[in-house]
């Protein structure tokens, strides 16, 4: 049998893609707040579709035949963890709370940009006691009790002139880089890897030159790291048929995670297919097929009850949606270094991509 062709890491990430990449992953997109990075995705995503649309809410998405009533979806969330102003001390030291779920033990000593309305962004840092101010075996861990955010104001009053209110958002801001020419690290692969991702699928689409018999509606979802909202919204509008979801899930291999309990997943060896009450075994059949076809790698896992993922809220919605998942491994989730395989991104993409091609219209998911 030839051997199966498809895009290479080499050719998906030309200099355009990659460019866009990082500049995408860079820019902050904090939940509810996500527009300029919605724009940014949008003015890539343009040439390769018929036309785009918003809600409401931010959720942006790129149709391919908006004509077709078969509508067939592949997905990401947009939306990254960060935290809020909610407090500000009389020596004019901010304490914080979550937007989303950001982790409170990689805080202290972080950069930060606070995002003001009034007066852009205002830098800070995560503060802490030094080692030699603690008592060795009597330390307290960080919490997001205990966390405070120092802008090098003594008062609140210097804090207000500087633009910073209660509400305001937070990001870090540790910048895109590429390890060892194979991993990606940043901010936020979690998850505008996925928003890169189904950009590309529709790219392969326009320069395949790949007709379609359904429409396909490329979904860039608000709001998933606080319940997946983006996507409850989104779903009600586009009244989807079926529905295709990509995110990102947890690289088991590295040190302090006990593989019996979570399974055993590794960056390089493939996308993630989920087993899950919310995944359709039809269509999850068919991405299987299409992979074994086109020679793509896969891990398997088994989901009990919800995926946690946008798959829940296409899957359980407008009378039940048959949807799958395909989560792309990931290494030191909700921190600021989290790293993703160059392999398992263009797979991902060229997963989806061929299970599109198998999908007809008015293709029939029942099971009898």
């Amino acid at each position: 049998m030839a051997k199966a062709k498809h895009k290479s890491a080499k050719d998906i990430m030309d200099k355009k893609a990659l460019s866009f990449f990082e500049d995408y992953i860079n820019n902050p997109s904090p939940t509810s707040y996500e527009w300029k990075g919605q724009q940014m995705w949008l003015k890539y995503l343009d040439p390769f579709i018929d036309e785009y649309r918003l809600d409401n809410y931010g959720t942006a998405y790129g149709i391919i035949n908006p004509e077709s009533d078969f509508k067939v979806v592949i997905e990401a969330h947009a939306d990254e963890i960060s935290w809020m102003v909610q407090y500000v001390t009389d020596e004019g030291l901010i304490y914080v709370i979550r937007n989303g779920g950001a982790d409170h033990q990689i805080a202290p000593s972080k950069r930060v940009n606070i995002h003001t309305k009034s007066n852009g962004f205002v830098r800070g840092v995560f503060g802490w006691p030094a080692i030699h101010l603690r008592t060795k075996g009597k330390e307290e861990t960080p919490n997001v009790n205990n966390l405070w955010i120092d802008v090098g104001c003594h008062s609140k009053e210097e804090v207000k002139n500087l633009g910073v209110r209660i509400g305001d958002v937070i990001t870090y801001d540790d910048p895109f880089e590429i390890m060892n020419d194979r991993y990606y690290m940043g901010r936020a692969m979690d998850n505008r890897a996925g928003g890169f991702m189904i950009a590309q699928v529709a790219r392969l689409l326009k320069e395949n030159k790949k007709k379609l018999p359904f429409g396909l509606y490329i979904v860039n979802s608000v709001m998933e790291e606080v319940g997946l909202r983006g996507a409850s919204m989104i779903v009600e509008t586009i009244k989807p048929d079926v529905a295709i979801v990509t995110d990102v899930a947890h690289d088991t291999s590295t040190p302090l995670i006990k593989v019996k309990n979570t399974g055993e997943y590794k960056c390089g060896d493939g996308p993630i297919l989920s087993f899950a009450p919310a995944v359709h075994n039809k269509l999850l059949d068919m991405i299987i097929e299409a992979s074994d076809k086109n020679k793509l790698p896969y891990q398997l896992e088994a989901i009990s009850r919800y995926t946690g993922t946008d798959t829940d809220a296409f899957a359980f919605s407008t009378g039940g949606v048959p949807s799958a998942l395909i989560s792309l491994p990931l290494r030191y989730m909700h921190t600021t270094v989290e790293m993703i395989h160059k392999d398992d991104l263009v797979n991902v993409v060229n997963m989806i991509y061929h299970t599109l091609l198998k999908i007809e219209y008015k293709h029939d998911f029942k099971y009898f």
